[in-house]
């Protein structure tokens, strides 16, 4: 399974990007797909996943300025950014949950995006 990621880039506080990813590869369904990020010499955090039911699940410091999306037929998921901020600055991550035929999910990431948001 291979997650590509598009839209990283250069941003003044305050504007706006708008991340893409789409899942290909073998497998019969995909559960969740959403998006992880990590500053330099922190762990990565949990910035928002959506799974089947739609509902999106998103970190409390992104609320009200991100927003998860998800194209069930097109296997993609793609998080708007508004408002953004310095601290948002980060290598942000595409992951998947899918269904690949047992019964237990396989977790997959892609090779990371970079958002850089200047003050």
């Amino acid at each position: 399974v291979q997650l590509q990621a598009s839209g990283g880039g250069l941003v003044q506080a305050g504007g706006s990007l708008r991340l893409s990813c789409t899942a290909s590869g073998n497998f019969l369904s995909i559960f969740i797909m959403g998006w992880s990020r990590q500053e330099p010499g922190k762990e990565r955090v949990l910035v928002a996943q959506m799974s089947t039911s739609g509902n999106p699940n998103c970190h409390d410091s992104v609320k009200g300025r991100f927003t998860i999306s998800r194209d069930f037929a097109e296997n993609t998921v793609s998080l708007q950014m508004n408002s953004l901020k310095p601290e948002d600055t980060a290598v942000y991550y595409c992951h998947a949950a899918v269904n690949r035929g047992s019964s237990d999910l396989s977790w997959y990431w892609g090779a990371g995006t970079l958002v850089t948001v200047s003050s």
